[in-house]
């Protein structure tokens, strides 16, 4: 199957590079290739794209471009962000509180915090639909609680949490609060202040730049322990030479998605379209994540009688790139910690199923997905015991 053929709705894993993105990077691996850190011309003009870049991602969160700094990923982001902020404050405390449905970046950085160096982490539940309640995080809260760690969009069911609740609650008792914003920057209109968040975590490669690219807001005055030493860039929190070319190509996909917010309410379209189809064409399926508030590129289900990963391969040998779930977990087995957490259960938790769009996602394609889907599925059911027991058709 030639790759132009391939209906890619996986988009939550990766994005293609978009083109504009690409040309802007090319001059910084050939003829402006200069060390930012160097005082000669070359690492001036490197030093002067690398100051363009910060400013352009700051622009897109509403931030100070002091407040930027520059990491290989998303994962890397969190990291820093919670292992700085809870060596940093581990004098007043070390109580933390997340939620169970966090990105593995956050939760295993957390459980290894707790197991091997004895912080408290706590974890606030979340509803069905894979929603915080301020309250819950708000009877959370300790004397001793430094940070809380809520994500601002779900990776794999695309909920989006009321940061602007939480961050008041928070900020009330006196604790930090930070996000990994991965799967929401590019995807929804960013505003640090707007949401409160004192920390902000972003990876290029979810919003149409390179893979190897993340960023972490850091507001103003957050104290924050370097995580890795060295020659002292990024405001001595991050040392290591910046990787220049990929720096200015997530600052241009981000102006971009800045510039073309409009898609974004096409994508949204096409996101609905698919949903109604499923659920039209398919019987026993449900639609995980909040109905409405949730990300516009992503619909996410489970599916009575079906293996994810098998519906997965299927799609695969038929044209359709999609996965279960999140793809930093991919082969490991196991229910979604995401879909238990919002309480589902077997058999339906083993049945997940995430379809995510981009800016090139067309109407043709989401068409044929569906019938695609429906096909397989049907295949799938009539080759289980479980399901054919049930008396369904």
């Amino acid at each position: 199957m030639a790759e132009r053929d391939l209906i890619y709705l996986d988009n939550a894993a990766t994005t293609a590079v978009d083109p504009r993105v690409l040309e802007a990077m090319l001059p910084y691996f050939t003829e402006q290739f200069g060390n930012p850190s160097s005082v000669h011309r070359t690492g001036i003009q490197a030093r002067r794209a690398l100051d363009i870049s910060r400013r352009s991602v700051a622009e897109g969160l509403g931030a100070s471009p002091e407040e930027i700094i520059f990491t290989s990923c998303g994962t890397e982001s969190d990291n820093l962000a919670l292992r700085g902020v809870a060596w940093a404050c581990e004098q007043r405390g070390r109580h933390l509180i997340t939620t169970p449905i966090e990105h593995h970046a956050v939760g295993n950085t957390l459980a290894q915090l707790q197991s091997r160096f004895g912080f408290q982490v706590t974890e606030v539940p979340v509803d069905h639909d894979g929603l915080v309640d301020p309250d819950d995080v708000g009877r959370a809260l300790r004397d001793d609680t430094t940070l809380v760690s809520v994500m601002l969009a779900n990776n794999e069911v695309g909920t989006i949490e009321p940061l602007e609740e939480i961050s008041r609650i928070v900020h009330a008792r006196g604790a930090l609060l930070h996000t990994d914003a991965v799967q929401a920057v590019g995807h929804v209109p960013i505003d640090v202040d707007a949401l409160g968040v004192d920390l902000l975590s972003l990876s290029g490669h979810k919003l149409h730049a390179p893979k190897g690219v993340g960023a972490l807001y850091v507001r103003r005055g957050t104290p924050l322990l370097a995580m890795q030493t060295g020659g002292g860039q990024e405001m001595h929190l991050r040392s290591g030479t910046e990787n220049l070319p990929y720096i200015v190509g997530l600052a241009r996909a981000i102006e971009l998605a800045t510039q073309e917010r409009q898609v974004l309410k096409r994508v949204q379209q096409l996101r609905d379209r698919l949903v109604e189809g499923v659920l039209k064409e398919i019987p026993d399926v449900e639609l995980t994540g909040h109905p409405t508030r949730r990300l516009p590129n992503n619909a996410s289900f489970v599916l009575m009688g079906i293996d994810g990963e098998s519906l997965v391969m299927q799609l695969t040998t038929s044209g359709v790139a999609a996965s279960t779930g999140s793809a930093c977990s991919a082969g490991s087995g196991g229910a979604s910690h995401v879909l238990t957490a919002m309480g589902y259960q077997d058999p339906w938790v083993r049945g997940s199923l995430r379809l995510s769009l981009s800016r090139y996602t067309t109407e043709d394609e989401v068409d044929r997905a569906i019938a695609i889907l429906s096909t397989g599925v049907k295949r799938l059911r009539s080759l289980s015991p479980l399901y054919a027991q049930r008396g369904a058709a």
